[in-house]
């Protein structure tokens, strides 16, 4: 059956992102090839960086921050000798003739990057300078001066040396981490120069990269009207938040806003916490429990 554009379509695809291609323009595809109302992603991946990209419609695009707060899992391929003004491969070659370190050498200074560390993001970066994209400032060749920022690195191990003057890793990081700084700072942490040639995405707060399809793959859902089996539900983020069974009367208060009495529920010990509310299944709200009352925070329409 044929749908109908603009629908309202509810829940998560998680894309393989490919290279190439900016987590807009996978966005922008997907709402096209799904004629959906609304979508959005979860955190940008550079154009040549590839893997889980969740994408979100519709009412799960309220939850996108609850994706985007989660820690992600990356895997890197770090070239040493010489770094570029991007700090990965696609740009040009700044600092040249650094040496090569051996594999001891940098097992030796990977525990330093371990814990909250304090990172400098690249100049060719999405953060904003007085209203202005960092990178296109860059790209005009003005000055770019961004402050340093405190990230958490929970892992960061060396997985393999691929080539003579490469080296393969794979970190686990808050929120707001840039890899490509990761790489430049390992680098110059070993007294040389590097630079990122490659960087996937493996993890993305819940999701994971065997959660993921092919662009091409949902393409090819969509044709044979089987698209709907790529969805995850809306509700999928919240899987470790407590959940709260509500009558149907008391969905329709939630939803209008209003608060709930903590006397008709059993949430004494989830006071000062955030639960996801429910009417049969069906998310109604996230809500905060404190000792007087169950206030909705978010609702949804579902």
């Amino acid at each position: 059956m044929k749908r109908t554009k603009h629908q309202n379509i509810n829940g998560w695809l998680i894309i393989d992102k490919p290279r190439g291609l900016t987590s807009t323009d996978v966005v922008n595809q997907t709402r096209r090839l799904f004629d959906a109302n609304k979508n959005g992603h979860t955190g940008t991946l550079d154009p040549f960086a590839t893997g889980v990209l969740p994408i979100a419609f519709g009412e799960a695009t309220k939850l996108i921050p609850y994706v985007m707060d989660g820690n992600k899992i990356y895997e890197f391929t770090l070239k040493f000798g010489f770094s570029t003004n991007t700090d990965d491969i696609e740009g040009t070659a700044v600092q040249t003739g650094g040496r090569i370190p051996l594999r001891q050498e940098i097992l030796e200074i990977l525990p330093s990057f371990l814990g909250q560390i304090e990172q400098k993001p690249p100049a060719y970066s999405a953060l904003k300078i007085n209203g202005e994209r960092a990178y296109k400032l860059a790209r005009e060749g003005k000055d770019v001066d961004i402050s340093p920022r405190l990230v958490t690195i929970g892992k960061l191990e060396l997985l393999d040396q691929t080539h003579l003057d490469a080296y393969t890793f794979r970190v686990e990081c808050s929120k707001g981490t840039y890899v490509r700084a990761l790489g430049r700072d390992i680098a110059l942490k070993l007294g040389t120069f590097g630079h990122l040639t490659t960087l996937r995405r493996t993890k993305c707060g819940f999701f994971c990269i065997s959660d993921t399809i092919l662009l091409e793959n949902a393409k090819k859902m969509v044709y044979e009207d089987c698209w709907q089996d790529s969805l995850w539900p809306v509700s999928t983020p919240l899987r470790d938040i407590a959940a709260l069974a509500v009558s149907a009367e008391d969905a329709v208060k939630l939803r209008l806003g209003q608060s709930l009495s903590p006397k008709n529920y059993d949430v004494q010990s989830h006071i000062g916490q955030t639960m996801a509310a429910y009417k049969q299944d069906c998310l109604t709200a996230l809500v905060r429990v404190d000792e007087r009352k169950i206030s909705p925070i978010r609702v949804f329409n579902l």
